[in-house]
């Protein structure tokens, strides 16, 4: 992947978003768009090589659509000024956490985990963290887990969620609203030697996150 026709790309698509110079600029977005889906096949293939679930997704089906859903939002801009793959069981639609990037200027990421879950799958991982406290607990305090991604991250309420004491020892992982492995990194780490190798290294040491939360969904 050419990062740097990427970040370019982007930088002026953010100064110009609008549909004339976007089709002025088609054909410079659609070879991007085809580095990118044979990047993110590169992924999954490496990913698949730990995580079984993932072989097998269609890379076309793991990127998203350039154009915004302008419908209901104020700002109206016509693109997104990001590339973003994301690699969950049964696709990027699926329900289970799954592996995030996402190259931006000054924006670029890794994530995983669960997203504000639906209610009914955020009861379930609740009640799967309290039932299971050591095991979680072992996972998000597991060196490599800390060292790619500190603590977990997440939106979290302000008290115990209904059902749930104050006293409860899990208390502080069942406010959490979302479920997230998440890793901020420069843009120059795009071109580090061996980037895609690292990236796979983190994917790798979000998986157990992953494993305990798609079994409380699939419960």
């Amino acid at each position: 992947m050419n990062y740097k026709a990427l970040l370019d790309f982007l930088k002026k698509l953010e100064k110009n978003n609008n549909k004339e110079w976007f089709d002025a600029n088609r054909k410079e977005y659609e070879t991007l768009r085809k580095d990118w889906i044979e990047c993110t096949g590169g992924l999954i293939a490496d990913i698949g090589a730990f995580d079984p679930d993932i072989l097998g997704l269609e890379p076309k089906n793991c990127i998203f659509r350039i154009n915004r859903d302008v419908r209901f939002s104020v700002d109206k801009s016509p693109y997104k000024t990001n590339f973003g793959a994301s690699m969950s069981k049964g696709g990027k639609k699926t329900e289970f956490c799954g592996y995030y990037f996402q190259v931006k200027p000054n924006d670029v990421f890794i994530a995983g985990g669960c997203y504000m879950p639906a209610s009914d799958k955020l009861a379930n991982i609740r009640q799967e963290i309290d039932y299971n406290l050591d095991e979680f607990k072992a996972i998000i305090n597991n060196k490599e887990y800390i060292k790619q991604f500190g603590a977990m991250s997440g939106e979290t309420l302000s008290r115990p969620p209904k059902g749930y004491d104050a006293d409860n020892p899990a208390v502080e992982y069942l406010k959490h609203k979302s479920f997230l492995s998440f890793k901020k990194l420069d843009d120059s780490a795009l071109f580090e030697k061996n980037f895609e190798k690292e990236i796979v290294k983190t994917f790798k040491a979000m998986k157990p996150l992953n494993d305990f939360l798609n079994r409380a969904i699939e419960a």
